[in-house]
């Protein structure tokens, strides 16, 4: 699935974007994250051994919401899956974009990270 051009939209202007994964137990674990498009996916950020990459790792399955900086009575949400993970010295071409949307700064390198691509399966917006 493409890419809605206002989901495009409304990510590229770097909301809070709150990720839902599943825990082993099969309940629901949610956390606050940066996303941004990549192509027709979404890129995040996460240490490789977070408790969120070990849940997308078990289950690729996730849900994003988020609300547009400019309207944040407008819920945007997504279902989908993880489709690919990019490790070593690649994931720092996709995280600065990033993190420069978010911070105004290149990511603090100290920090191991992955990125994982997330594809769409569903995507609403302005409906609640």
């Amino acid at each position: 699935m493409k890419l809605d051009p206002e989901v495009r939209r409304i990510l590229d202007a770097a909301p809070l974007v709150h990720l839902a994964t599943i825990l082993p137990d099969g309940a629901p674990h949610s956390v606050t994250i940066w996303a941004a498009p990549h192509g027709d996916r979404i890129a995040i950020l996460t240490g490789p051994d977070s408790p969120k990459a070990r849940n997308m790792r078990r289950d690729p399955r996730v849900a994003l919401s988020f609300t547009p900086v400019d309207a944040p009575n407008t819920p945007v949400a997504i279902r989908g899956r993880v489709v690919e993970w990019i490790e070593g010295d690649a994931v720092w071409e996709i995280i600065d974009p990033i993190a420069m949307r978010y911070i105004g700064q290149p990511y603090d390198r100290s920090m191991d990270r992955v990125v994982l691509l997330i594809e769409p399966d569903k995507q609403t917006v302005g409906v609640g």
